[in-house]
């Protein structure tokens, strides 16, 4: 299956308000030697709001060069314009992505009817796996089951969605619509293995940013049987995840990984620095994960 286990959903390091290329390298390398089994560049995560069409097209680029085809790489190339996300497709096809993560239209609210048109254009546009990218929290739509049956069963490189509402009954209907070997992923650290057991096929993972060898052990543990080590590392790693989301995805990740010395904490705005609340009860539980030396 082309994509599933834990993908990271890259933090996109800044240095000086400038793509930190070296820092971002390095992190890749990271990603891979603690076994992750795919990286996803240019999404929520990765700030893609807030990069510039040239900075976005880069990040793409930098992160499949340092990859080398060790691992799948999901291109975020997701817009609210239709036309748009055909472009950032094209983009991520032509500089070697494995597929392309497509995030629902945000602000114009389409209907269902609209988000089915909306995918079918860019599935009819450009011939490369594709993976709607359903997180009503921050578009202000949620895409129903009954679409992503349509389009599974309409487009041959439609090819699997991140479900990122956390919601089992949702992820149900969403299973129970689409084809066997459609790729459900999981775009919620906190409900993964939930997922997993009805069938989800991974996540697309914002704690294995900080931890991907422990998120990656935790799926390989459920994939080969051993649930009563699953459930430990999913009990074990959930004061992470929910530390992950003390304040905006990805302020806390970007702050623990500065803490953890991989790349500096540079946001940009509309993002602002973690609280100093949040900053101390983050360290603690960085601390008690192991994850800061000393």
């Amino acid at each position: 299956m082309l994509f599933s286990g834990v993908m990271t959903a890259l933090v996109t390091p800044f240095r000086n308000n400038a793509l930190d290329e070296e820092a971002y390298r390095n992190f890749i390398e990271f990603q891979i030697a603690e076994g992750i089994h795919g990286l996803v560049p240019c999404g929520t995560t990765g700030e893609s709001a807030t990069l510039s069409h040239e900075e976005h097209e880069r990040v793409i680029e930098i992160c499949i060069d340092q990859v080398k085809g060790r691992v799948p790489v999901l291109a975020g190339a997701g817009s609210n314009n239709t036309d748009e996300a055909i472009r950032l497709v094209r983009f991520a096809k032509k500089a070697g992505a494995d597929g392309a993560l497509l995030i629902t239209p945000y602000y114009n609210k389409p209907t269902q009817e609209g988000l089915y048109r909306h995918f079918k254009a860019i599935a009819e546009a450009v011939d490369l796996p594709l993976v709607p990218y359903n997180v009503p929290g921050r578009t202000g739509c949620n895409m129903q089951a009954p679409v992503l049956g349509r389009l599974a069963r309409d487009f041959s490189n439609i090819i699997g969605v991140k479900e990122a509402t956390g919601d089992m009954v949702q992820g149900s209907l969403v299973l129970e619509a689409c084809p066997d070997d459609f790729c459900v992923l999981s775009g919620d650290d906190l409900t993964a293995l939930p997922l997993l057991a009805l069938g989800g096929k991974g996540v697309i993972s914002v704690t294995s940013n900080l931890a991907p060898g422990r998120v990656a052990a935790m799926y390989n543990a459920f994939v080969q049987g051993d649930l009563a080590e699953a459930r430990r590392l999913h009990h074990e790693l959930f004061p992470l995840h929910q530390a992950l989301f003390l304040e905006s995805n990805p302020i806390p990740a970007k702050t623990a990984l500065a803490l953890m010395g991989h790349m500096r904490g540079e946001l940009r705005l509309p993002l602002c620095p973690l609280s100093e609340e949040n900053k101390i009860r983050l360290t603690a539980i960085l601390q008690q994960q192991g994850l800061l030396k000393g």
